[in-house]
């Protein structure tokens, strides 16, 4: 029995994982809905995987915010005692994060091997790069979307799906935060 992969990002309405400019964390749009089920999200038992960037990228806002910053919500911290594995052919143990490992090589190689050996379900949280090269193998079983009612067309960063490929995508679960947060879940598949 192979691990369920989930490939889980916060993105804009118009498809950026970030925004520059004076947006702030989640596009200001946080409210306790969203927080909670956060934090519910995260205090199941998984491993998340990351690739070097999104980890780095995690490791220095974690190391530069304080207790009371947005950055360090309760789900972040949950997220980052989560057992992790760091795809990287760049980084060396010991990382700055509690119970990681870094596994060198092709993602999609590691990641296929994860899947096999993990007991637990798998979670990746950014890493945009990798996801996508994952879900072109046919490794990512849900993509987990929370959809921020923005629109970024002259701030935005970060394109989430951009050169990737094609994809037909099942709903299999969608809820409202807040009132005005989408969540959405689908199982993909490539298209043609």
């Amino acid at each position: 029995m192979t691990a369920t992969y989930t490939f889980d990002v916060f993105s804009s309405l118009d498809g950026f994982g970030a925004a520059g400019g004076d947006w702030g964390g989640y596009w200001g749009k946080q409210g306790p809905e969203l927080l909670e089920h956060r934090l519910a999200l995260y205090g199941e038992e998984q491993r998340m995987v990351f690739g070097a960037t999104t980890y780095r990228a995690f490791a220095q806002m974690l190391a530069a915010s304080t207790e009371e910053s947005e950055v360090r919500d309760p789900w972040v911290t949950r997220m980052r005692n989560l057992p992790a594995t760091v795809v990287s052919t760049t980084l060396r143990e010991p990382l700055d994060w509690p119970d990681a490992t870094v596994l060198s090589g092709d993602a999609v190689d590691v990641v296929a091997r994860l899947k096999e050996e993990s007991d637990v379900p798998l979670r990746s949280h950014g890493s945009l790069s990798m996801n996508r090269a994952l879900m072109a193998a046919g490794l990512v079983d849900r993509v987990q979307v929370t959809l921020f009612p923005v629109i970024t067309g002259r701030t935005g960063l970060d394109p989430i799906f951009r050169g990737g490929a094609d994809f037909d995508l099942e709903l299999v679960e969608s809820r409202t935060l807040d009132g005005h947060t989408q969540e959405l879940i689908y199982r993909p598949t490539l298209h043609g």
